[in-house]
């Protein structure tokens, strides 16, 4: 099928719940991917920070086939060899004892907050089931995790919300402090915030939110389903400061686009979900464990993981020259590793999609951001390209 035949097919028989861009996409590679006419474009949004070792990795694709040979999926009534092996990875490389598999980021967020209401409600007493987010943050579609979300543009038509959340500033310690109250049981935070904007904190910011949970023994829980898997130059961002949660979700990066996600937590805290008191069908089987495997062993075993700063500090620096070339197009650039957000001073759609007409993908977030997020694979000629890709863009807005 050509792209025109598949842009009416999908329109036909899918929920118009995207606003899709004019593009079929049918074969990846590294940090390549072509469309349905053959064109080929330089991808730097990653399937929004998941495709963290490029497009059809082989050694992922390897795994998945091998895997696919052997055993697709039985049920977690079961041990599962890949998903035990799996654990042992995630448990090894973080502050974590025990993991429970799901399959998306919105599924680990959602868990991770059962767990700290089940927490509260035995540890600090009936009552305790209030969780404090951040304004502007993002942590999923399901019910609990829209509501969590500091975003009101997500939560339109669906309220009644679900009760149990409160919101303060992102970045702002006094804020938790005064929202604290007998009735919180935790608090839930992104290390950097993505989709509101690649907006980054104090540097000290977790350690001190780490010292207030303590001192009201309350939970700290991480959302890193888009921070981690080496995303912002550590396994997970958390590793950036000098203090560890008690819950941590991840997906998105943790299969390397095989439907994956997990809640990592302390013994101390996991032990209050016993027998019966959550599941998923497909969380972490034997398919999906075999891919997230695959891509962790790639990640650290290849140093993939350690390059990442030097090409984030590349991009950024790139991006700090086209500012000064264009100043009144774009604004602050920020970022952490190779998670970064260029803000804009014209609309960031508008460059978004000029940038898909020279064959570079690219995202948005916040407002007004463009957001980037290549492959942790990118290549120094790659980087170079999306550099003059991008200043070709500028040079054509600037135009009256």
């Amino acid at each position: 099928m050509d792209s025109t035949e598949i842009f009416a097919l999908s329109d036909s028989y899918i929920a118009p719940t995207y606003n899709r861009f004019p593009l079929a996409l049918v074969r990846g590679e590294g940090v390549k991917v072509w469309d349905a006419d053959g064109n080929q474009y330089l991808d730097f949004l990653a399937g929004i920070a998941v495709c963290n070792l490029g497009h059809c990795h082989p050694r992922v694709s390897a795994a998945i086939s091998e895997q696919a040979s052997r055993l697709m999926h039985v049920s977690n009534l079961y041990h599962i060899e890949p998903q035990a092996k799996l654990a042992e990875i995630l448990c090894y490389n973080s502050f974590a004892e025990k993991v429970f598999f799901c399959n998306s980021g919105a599924e680990a967020n959602e868990a991770a907050i059962k767990l700290a209401r089940r927490y509260g409600d035995a540890v600090l007493g009936e009552g305790r089931t209030r969780i404090m987010t951040m304004r502007d943050s993002f942590h999923g579609r399901t019910m609990a995790t829209l509501t969590a979300t500091g975003q009101q543009k997500v939560k339109t038509g669906y309220q009644p919300l679900l009760e149990g959340f409160d919101y303060v500033p992102f970045n702002d310690i006094d804020a938790v402090r005064d929202a604290i109250s007998d009735e919180t049981c935790a608090v839930l935070v992104e290390p950097v915030q993505g989709e509101g904007g690649v907006i980054l904190p104090a540097p000290d910011y977790l350690d001190r939110l780490r010292k207030l949970c303590d001192e009201h023994k309350i939970l700290l829980i991480l959302d890193e389903v888009q921070t981690g898997i080496g995303r912002t130059g550590k396994f997970f961002a958390y590793q950036h400061s000098n203090v560890a949660p008690d819950i941590l979700t991840s997906a998105k990066a943790l299969g390397n686009g095989f439907p994956i996600g997990a809640m990592l937590a302390s013994d101390r805290v996991i032990t209050h979900f016993g027998f019966g008191s959550h599941a998923s069908t497909f969380g972490g089987n034997p398919l999906a464990a075999a891919a997230a495997r695959a891509t962790l062993e790639t990640l650290l075993e290849e140093k993939i993981i350690e390059q990442v700063d030097e090409k984030g500090a590349l991009i950024i620096a790139g991006l700090n020259k086209l500012k000064t070339e264009f100043p009144e197009l774009i604004g602050t650039v920020r970022g952490l590793g190779l998670m970064i957000g260029m803000d804009l001073e014209i609309p960031v759609g508008e460059v978004v999609k000029a940038c898909l007409e020279h064959r570079l993908l690219l995202g948005s977030a916040g407002s007004n951001t463009l957001r980037l997020t290549p492959p942790l694979v990118i290549e120094k000629t790659e980087i170079e390209t999306m550099l003059k890709i991008l200043s070709e863009v500028f040079s054509d807005a600037r135009k009256p």
